[in-house]
């Protein structure tokens, strides 16, 4: 059975819990010019508002953000639109790639929901989120393709693991095509939606789902700066392998597609690194734009007694005056992330993180960009918003050390 893409949102609800399996021959068409998804304007999406509008942000002070907040008005308990924000949230409930735990297309809602716990005052900084931050509803053709691609690549995966390869396998050789033109989809389509949202003056930030959700996101502002900018990556992981499992989009592969964009940052500079493969090592130290902070090297040097002021001085004075951030959960250490798609022991302390965001904006760079990504809830726990309540509280630093960093701040 072949699902055509001009069904692809109409059908495909009533197919995935029975029949989407790899053995009734199910695949997507996506056209012999590609992945040809019908047209979404869905910039111009937007939620079902809740009648709220007086307790929108105004300046005036009506809001009152010391008071009980509801996620229903807003990410943080904060009321506001589209057009008021001057930063803008992009979820991205994409983890077709995922190796090996489950959960990060999750990880938008999971932020949302356990946001309005925070108490937004920053000592030493401006209440930024009165400026506006507000998170966008999902993209639809994301959602499906997730749903429609996930049993596609678990097939991939499994098979993988029982055989090692694909080869003499066509169903599963075109189940590949048809989960790298979805990878490739979902990056066009944050592309175009990251444009649109700068081209109306937004500050552009994205949360995942797993760690190849942003590629769409880097690419546009690489373009947008002609790579003049340095990429600070935070992360486990190398994230620099080649087609891994053969998924061109893998989230293990995402600075291997940023590094080989045409726009591609001047700098990559990778800090707790810690889970790698030896090729993905050589790849680094080959590199000439790429610098890696590994997670043991930091430890030694804070085991010696250097202050860890000076560690962060090192891996900032490795950047240009812009900065994108990206930022995978997993970077922290575990405790912080228990149920992230690949946690690793080690890793940064909460407090590392944010004073290295503060050092990084102190230094007088400029963030044009972050991303959050794999952060997964508790699947047997849903009252269990811990993973949502520390992503909450890393993306509410990021946010506000990037508008701390702008010229107009």
């Amino acid at each position: 059975m072949v699902l055509a893409t001009g069904h692809l949102l109409r059908n495909c609800r009533q197919y995935i819990p029975n029949t989407l399996r790899i053995a009734a021959g199910l695949r997507i068409q996506f056209g012999s010019a590609g992945l040809s998804l019908p047209p979404r304007h869905w910039l111009e999406l937007a939620p079902t508002r809740i009648a709220r509008d007086t307790m929108d942000i105004d300046r005036t002070g009506t809001y009152d953000p010391s008071l009980t907040g509801s996620a229903d008005d807003g990410i943080y308990g904060i009321p506001g639109t589209l057009d008021d924000a001057s930063l803008v949230y992009i979820p991205v409930p994409w983890e077709v790639t995922t190796s090996y735990g489950k959960g990060t297309a999750m990880g938008p809602e999971a932020i949302r929901k356990a946001s309005p716990q925070l108490d937004l005052y920053l000592r030493g900084l401006p209440n930024h989120f009165e400026k506006g931050f507000y998170l966008l509803p999902p993209e639809p053709e994301i959602v499906e393709l997730n749903s429609l691609c996930g049993p596609l690549a678990a097939a991939i995966q499994n098979h993988l693991e029982q055989h090692g390869s694909l080869d003499g396998n066509a169903e599963l050789m075109q189940a590949l095509e048809d989960v790298n033109r979805a990878s490739k989809r979902v990056n066009e389509l944050i592309y175009d939606r990251c444009r649109a949202l700068d081209t109306d003056g937004k500050l552009l930030a994205l949360i995942g789902g797993d760690h190849s959700s942003p590629l769409g996101q880097i690419h546009y502002l690489c373009d947008r700066y002609n790579g003049n900018l340095g990429l600070l990556h935070i992360d486990a992981h190398h994230d620099l392998r080649d087609r891994y499992q053969g998924f061109t989009g893998s989230h293990a592969s995402i600075m291997r597609n940023v590094i080989a964009l045409n726009s591609a940052p001047s700098r990559l500079v990778q800090v707790g690194i810690r889970d790698f493969s030896k090729e993905e090592c050589a790849y680094a130290e080959q590199h000439p734009a790429i610098d890696v902070f590994y997670d043991d090297d930091m430890k030694e040097r804070l085991y010696e007694g250097e202050p860890f002021a000076a560690i962060a001085d090192s891996i900032i004075e490795r950047l240009p005056e812009k900065v994108y951030i990206s930022f995978d959960i997993d970077g922290l250490k575990p405790d912080l992330c228990p149920h992230t798609g690949t946690p690793v022991s080690g890793g940064l302390e909460f407090e590392q993180a944010r004073f290295l965001l503060k050092r990084l904006v102190q230094s007088g760079r400029r963030i044009v960009g972050f991303d959050l990504c794999e952060v997964a809830p508790n699947p047997h726990a849903p009252e269990d918003e811990w993973d949502g309540n520390v992503g909450a509280r890393l993306l509410f630093l990021l946010s506000s050390w990037m508008m701390e960093s702008q010229p107009n701040a």
